[in-house]
């Protein structure tokens, strides 16, 4: 299946990269209508010296995205209705600074401002329909590839499907990527969150849907990974700028290929258990023996040379009609399924094979 691949425009990659916000937004407000720069950022730099460097000017809105739960179509919508009730309708740029969740919300918002409808339309493959709104992507954690990904992921809890706004419009036109924001992410959060980029490439390699250039990425991106990880400390600041390039190359090469068994899963615990993405990524892992067995020793591996401990007890603790659900949302996930077992995915990959596999986690 040959796809005709589009990446990232343009980046910035270094120590102190997010010094040249201002000057990037100068020339959008220059050449755009006058409508300010939007600004999603994580409320965790709410108070944050680190946005004095932005250069937000007083007509510009800020709105702070809460990260305890992941975005939904819900929250997407409402927050686009927010800023237009607010007479912002046709700003020169959107700012998204954070993590996964943060970054996806302002994908999903500068998609939503030029195509017609709710973010619920848009959940699936090239449903965009209109380029979005000029975006500057700056990630404050490493590994969810959001900065460099085609796609944003949204959770609809009334469909019970998380699917993201998987096109060419969602990529970021700017990445501004500094490893300086990342040495305050709490420990076991970097490690859950690096291994999203490992998962990536793992999936990537094992299923039918290859590309030369995607291989090539995702090969790269695993050897970073496996200098940050199993090779001192993983949040040296050498390891910081490793596995933020690794996180860029994961996601890059995740728009020329698919995920595996392992999303789709791990989509499950979310819908159902309200685990987040990068976490629940990690609980899936362990049992995934049957599927990935190399790849499970060696994320073992790596949790216990950074001393990381992976929660467990999640599907125990769920009842038959949860584990039932949680089946049901992962099925939803037929490419990414049908990437890594074929076409017969659903003879291999029964409801009774996917909740014997939810008990474990």
């Amino acid at each position: 299946m040959l796809k005709n691949i589009r990446n990232i425009p343009r980046y910035l990659i270094g120590s102190g990269a997010l010094a040249s916000v201002p000057s990037l937004l100068d020339a959008r407000r220059a050449a755009a209508r006058p409508g300010g720069a939007v600004f999603i950022i994580d409320a965790y730099f709410r108070d944050s010296a680190r946005l004095s460097a932005l250069g937000i000017q007083p007509d510009d809105p800020v709105r702070f995205v809460e990260t305890e739960h992941e975005p939904t179509t819900d929250g997407v919508d409402a927050l686009l209705a927010d800023l237009r009730a607010q007479g912002h309708d046709a700003p020169c740029a959107i700012v998204g600074m954070g993590g996964g969740t943060t970054l996806d919300t302002a994908k999903a918002i500068a998609n939503l401002f030029t195509n017609p409808g709710k973010s619920e339309q848009y959940q699936g493959w090239d449903l965009v329909q209109a380029a979005g709104i000029y975006k500057i992507g700056i990630p404050t954690i490493s590994g969810t590839g959001a900065e460099s990904s085609r796609t944003c992921v949204l959770t609809n809890y009334r469909t019970g499907l998380k699917l993201g706004m998987n096109s060419d419009f969602t990529l970021y036109d700017q990445l501004v990527l500094d490893p300086d924001l990342t040495g305050t992410v709490e420990r076991n959060q970097y490690f859950y969150t690096g291994m999203d980029t490992y998962i990536h490439c793992i999936e990537s390699l094992s299923g039918r849907y290859r590309s030369p250039v995607a291989d090539a990425l995702s090969h790269q991106a695993l050897a970073l990974c496996r200098q940050v990880f199993l090779e001192g400390d993983m949040m040296a600041l050498e390891n910081r700028q490793r596995l933020m390039t690794a996180s860029y190359l994961g996601g890059c090469a995740i728009a020329s290929s698919f995920v595996g068994v392992i999303h789709p899963m791990s989509a499950g615990l979310s819908v159902v258990a309200g685990t987040h993405h990068c976490v629940g990524n990690c609980i899936t892992m362990l049992v995934m023996d049957e599927f990935y067995p190399e790849a499970v020793a060696e994320f073992r591996r790596m949790a216990e040379v950074q001393g990381v401990t992976i929660p467990a007890g999640v599907g125990a603790r769920a009842s038959d009609e949860d584990l039932q659900r949680m089946a049901t949302a992962a099925s939803l996930h037929e490419k990414p399924l049908s990437n890594a077992l074929g076409d017969g995915w659903r003879t291999l990959l029964t409801p009774e094979r996917m909740q014997s596999l939810f008990r474990r986690m």
